[in-house]
């Protein structure tokens, strides 16, 4: 069996060289090999993509070779050790150091071998000059203290300000709450807390959606009974308060035109009380098959999934739908904490591209409304162009709708702007992944 060190590597590789996506290469990986040091590779995995400007600016001065010049293997040794280095107290330096060394022999030559030993014996060596806080703490030099690319933090100064912005780099670099939705048609929040409890995990509850429990020590949580006989999901808040925002009764139609994998599509099912009829569409064959497993396995039978492009108009659902979801395809600068490898794979003109997409999902959807019905729009991102002037623009272009005041079955005010329509949440803030909702009520 290989190392964990080894399988990190191998990991980081298929993400960094082969553009895999992190949370499916780490889950794959862990899931071929049965591990008992599996937190200490998602870790390292996700350590290394978090950190890796800073990182790489560590080599950068460290180093007499440029960093085009270093093997792409040999500079993933290096971010591994160097990150335990400096990020995890835990790992004595010379295991560090040791275990990288190994990794170089088999996967380099001789020359590598002595160079990863003798940049990483000298970073251990200036350990306390590149930890201390004044290092790279400029604040031109934010998006390497924090591992950000430039123009997203510019982005953010721009849209939120420089203390916010600094407030939410370390945030992105923080470990999210492992949190998990309640399936109330199979149980009571309270009961499933106890039963979680009898096997050792420390639970509570979620302090902004009613349905949420926050798991504070989960492990192998989708191995056991509860799960697979669907009493719960794994879910942030921020993606459970979409269907609060909904709000739909039970017997009601609603459509989501952008379902997979299907947690807001059950959750609306399940908040009906699985009466009424959920369409649930996407443009991949395959994430429909997700879709339809997952409902399987809460037990939920309103779901009906179907093939279709977002982006076309379906003349045969014009003002039928009580509710349309348009939960659009975005740049998902909200979820860094879980997905790190956004920060490298997103570029400025993506996010360009995806609020034109985004525009004309959102208009297309609009003719599923019925008059007096309800459309809502979330993406999982913090990003102005693609939250709040989609909405400012749709608006100035269709009269016919207006936004609604968000009113919370817990009765929480999470934002001042509930009041005119819109949740915007933050890692920095409330904890949660960050999220835009806006609700949009159809004139009758």
């Amino acid at each position: 069996m290989v190392s964990g060190r080894e399988l990190a590597l191998k990991i980081l590789n298929e993400i960094d060289n082969e553009g895999a996506y992190s949370t499916l290469s780490v889950k794959k990986a862990l899931d071929d090999n049965d591990r008992k040091d599996a937190g200490f590779i998602r870790e390292l995995v996700y350590g290394v993509l978090e950190n890796q400007r800073l990182i790489d600016e560590i080599i950068i001065e460290s180093s007499s070779i440029r960093m085009k010049k270093i093997h792409p293997m040999i500079l993933l040794i290096l971010r591994i050790g160097i990150y335990q280095i400096i990020f995890m107290d835990t790992i004595p330096e010379s295991a560090a150091v040791d275990e990288a060394v190994k990794l170089a022999k088999k996967y380099g030559h001789k020359g590598t071998i002595g160079f990863v030993n003798g940049i990483l014996r000298g970073i251990a060596s200036r350990k306390t000059f590149f930890m201390n806080e004044d290092y790279k703490s400029g604040d031109h030099e934010l998006g390497i203290k924090y591992s950000h690319p430039d123009y997203m933090v510019r982005l953010w100064i721009e849209q939120y300000g420089l203390d916010f912005t600094r407030d939410l780099l370390k945030s992105n670099n923080k470990v999210p709450p492992f949190t998990i939705r309640t399936n109330t048609l199979k149980v009571s929040t309270k009961d499933l807390m106890h039963r979680l409890e009898s096997y050792g995990f420390e639970t509570v509850k979620g302090s902004i959606a009613r349905d949420s429990i926050i798991v504070t020590n989960p492990k192998a949580m989708t191995n056991l009974p509860e799960f697979k006989e669907g009493l719960f999901t794994i879910q942030d808040e921020a993606s459970m308060i979409v269907t609060e925002v909904i709000n739909p009764t039970a017997g009601s139609f609603v459509i989501d035109v952008c379902s997979a994998p299907g947690g807001k599509s059950t959750h609306i099912a399940q908040w009906t009380g699985d009466n009424g009829a959920v369409i649930a569409r996407d443009i991949y064959p395959h994430k429909l098959i997700l879709v339809d497993g997952f409902a399987k396995r809460l037990g939920i039978k309103t779901i009906k999934t179907e093939l279709w492009d977002a982006l076309k108009i379906d003349d045969g659902l014009l003002n039928k739908a009580d509710y349309c979801l348009v939960d659009a395809p975005c740049s998902g600068l909200g979820l860094i904490r879980r997905k790190p490898d956004i920060k490298w794979t997103r570029s400025r003109d993506d996010i360009r591209e995806l609020s034109l997409i985004q525009s004309r999902i959102l208009t297309a959807a609009s003719g599923y409304v019925k008059p007096g019905g309800t459309l809502v729009y979330s993406t999982c991102t913090i990003n102005k162009e693609e939250n709040i002037d989609i909405i400012r623009k749709f608006l100035f272009a269709n009269k016919d709708f207006e936004l609604q005041p968000i009113v919370l079955s817990t009765g929480k005010v999470i934002s001042n702007s509930q009041s005119e329509g819109f949740l915007e949440l933050y890692p920095n803030i409330h904890g949660t992944d960050g999220f835009f909702i806006a609700k949009l009520v159809r004139a009758v």
